[in-house]
Order: C-alpha cells, then sequence, then structure tokens
C-alpha cells in the first residue's frame, strides 16, 4: 500500500509500505493491504511504519527506529485517511 505523511512545512514520507499504525482517539490501530476505507483523528502520539522504508535526507531527524524496527514519527494530533489502498495522514 502507499502512504503519503504531510506536515504543514512538507511531505515528510511518500512511498510503498506493509503496514501503518497511527494513535487514533480511541486507540492505537494499524492498516495493512487492502484496509477497508477509513477517515480518523489522531491524537498524540508516534505513527509506526513497517517496511523498506527510505526517508529524505532534510526530514531524517523527525523520525527514528522503533524496537521492533519500525520506523517511527510522532505527532501531536492530526487526521488520517485510507482509500484504495492509499494512506493519507496530514499529520501536526
Amino acid at each position: 500500500m502507499y502512504l503519503e505523511i504531510v506536515s504543514p512545512e512538507a511531505t515528510l514520507f511518500a512511498g510503498e509500505v506493509v503496514s501503518v499504525t497511527v494513535p487514533g482517539i480511541n486507540g492505537d490501530f494499524q492498516m495493512l493491504s487492502n484496509h477497508a476505507p477509513i477517515v480518523s483523528l489522531l491524537q498524540q502520539g508516534t505513527v509506526k511504519i513497517q517496511g523498506n522504508v527510505s526517508i529524505d535526507e532534510a526530514f531524517e531527524g523527525k523520525f527514528s527506529k522503533g524496537s521492533n524496527g519500525e520506523t517511527v514519527l510522532p505527532i501531536n494530533s492530526g487526521t488520517i485517511e485510507m482509500k484504495d489502498n492509499k494512506v493519507i495522514v496530514l499529520a501536526d
């Protein structure tokens, strides 16, 4: 599936991933390929990305590696939409 993470400053990440876990307002949830369409609000927490992730050099400082080898991005809030195997995270 294709993941795009957009902040007010720039597009922080865009590429193919295996899964993404986000901090929903009712708890963390994960999306895999062919997940049902969804729109949800996000709360403060971390976006966890599984897959062969290549981060642009300009934004490497915003991301870190998690304990399970996933790529992690802390966020304050945001919105997520998944439709047709494309996930868009609008992160603050």
